[in-house]
């Protein structure tokens, strides 16, 4: 038709949000990265710049117009500075030194299959755990760090031995202890890995050699001793669940009804106890 109007166009309803627009729309914002690497770049680069500031302080304190650092003393010994900087480096690898070369292994990992076989695995927390070895690791090795202090730490800070004496010092009474708990077996694979000459002596064994023999011995024995302990708490499980399966109980968990018993049993017989005692002893 030439003259008849033209009539409106039917109101078409909006489309629906599909399942992903709505799962999209019901999720939170996401969060501000850019302020996360900044944080993340910054803990990273503090330890560095405070290890800067600390080494050069002393030039800066010192220095009247300028800078002026000064690595040489007038005695010939070694400067401030780079004594600060040795302490520093040593305390940065004092981690590894404690869990490498002492009783620590051994006595976290047994403390760790502990808290597994109670089957509580957030209870003690992983602080307490390892504030309990760090303390039981400085029990056991205290007699090996006072003669590290009589025999080379006090002689050096008296001014009686170098550095390179101290060094010496102390590195002996670490491996009396490492030879004392070191597996044969294990140090003669590393010894043979190395491809040097058979030692004849201790003293003929480097301390390179010594060190991953001493730390798989002690992976050994700690998962010798996990063994032992999880056997009891192993035979409260297999009863627990005997019993429940035999009572047609099957959609209740063995596990909820044997962790009272197994906690029960191991407060009875003072567990931690014999299992502070036990590691103590075996260094003995």
């Amino acid at each position: 038709m030439t003259g008849s109007a033209i009539p409106p166009a039917a109101h078409v309803p909006a489309p629906l949000p599909t399942l992903r627009e709505r799962i999209v729309a019901a999720m939170p914002p996401p969060a501000k990265t850019r302020r996360r690497k900044w944080l993340r770049r910054a803990f990273y680069l503090f330890p560095v710049v405070l290890t800067i500031g600390c080494v050069l302080w002393p030039a800066i304190a010192s220095a009247a117009p300028g800078i002026n650092l000064n690595l040489d003393s007038s005695d010939g010994e070694v400067s401030t500075s780079l004594q600060l900087l040795a302490l520093l480096t040593v305390l940065s690898l004092a981690p590894s030194i404690l869990i490498m070369m002492t009783s620590f292994t051994r006595i976290i990992i047994v403390l760790g299959f502990v808290r597994n076989a109670l089957g509580t695995p957030s209870m003690p927390p992983n602080q307490v755990l390892v504030g309990i070895a760090l303390f039981l690791s400085l029990f056991v090795m205290a007699p090996t760090f006072t003669q590290i202090n009589d025999e080379a730490l006090q002689p050096l800070m008296e001014k009686k031995i170098d550095e390179g004496e101290a060094l010496k010092r102390a590195e002996a009474p670490i491996r009396d202890f490492m030879f004392a708990q070191v597996d044969q077996s294990d140090l003669a694979l590393f010894t043979e890995l190395s491809d040097g000459e058979r030692p004849e002596t201790r003293a003929d064994v480097p301390t390179t050699v010594l060190i991953p023999a001493f730390v798989l011995s002690e992976l050994k024995t700690a998962f010798e001793i996990g063994f032992l302990i999880l056997i009891p708490f192993l035979i409260i499980d297999m009863v627990i669940a005997s019993t429940v399966m035999s009572m047609g109980m099957v959609m209740l968990p063995p596990v909820i009804i044997s962790l009272p018993f197994k906690i029960l049993l191991f407060v009875l017989v003072d567990g931690w106890h014999l299992v502070a005692e036990s590691l103590v002893r075996g260094f003995a």
